[in-house]
């Protein structure tokens, strides 16, 4: 049974900073994501890794300002979020599925109850 449990959001000024995490459990696959969701809006994905290799892919919005990781000896996810802009308010929710990274919602198997990211 995957488990995915993620914490860390909180409000944020712009131009600060956040980091979330997420903690996995059972056989999450190779492949995890950071996806959010601001209200009316379309969930999107902004960053994928590849746990086995270690590569990365992010949406060109917040490539720079955000990082992607993973600790394999935790089993935890991580994004790092600087330069926070308002336009990056949204629920943030993992994911993770066996593959190559993607970001594309549907390709994804496992899911978090989400995170709220909130800056003004």
């Amino acid at each position: 049974h995957v488990q995915l449990v993620e914490s860390g959001g909180d409000s944020a000024q712009a131009g600060g900073s956040l980091r979330l995490s997420c903690v996995a459990s059972g056989n999450t696959g190779n492949c995890m994501g950071w996806f959010r969701q601001a209200p009316g809006k379309a969930r999107e994905g902004i960053a994928a890794i590849d746990t086995g290799d270690g590569s990365t892919y992010y949406l060109n919005s917040v490539e720079g300002r955000f990082t992607i990781s993973h600790d394999n000896a935790k089993n935890t996810l991580y994004l790092q979020m600087d330069s926070l802009k308002p336009d990056d308010t949204a629920m943030y929710y993992c994911a993770a599925t066996s593959g190559f990274p993607t970001l594309v919602s549907r390709e994804y198997n496992y899911w978090g109850q989400g995170t709220q990211v909130t800056v003004s």
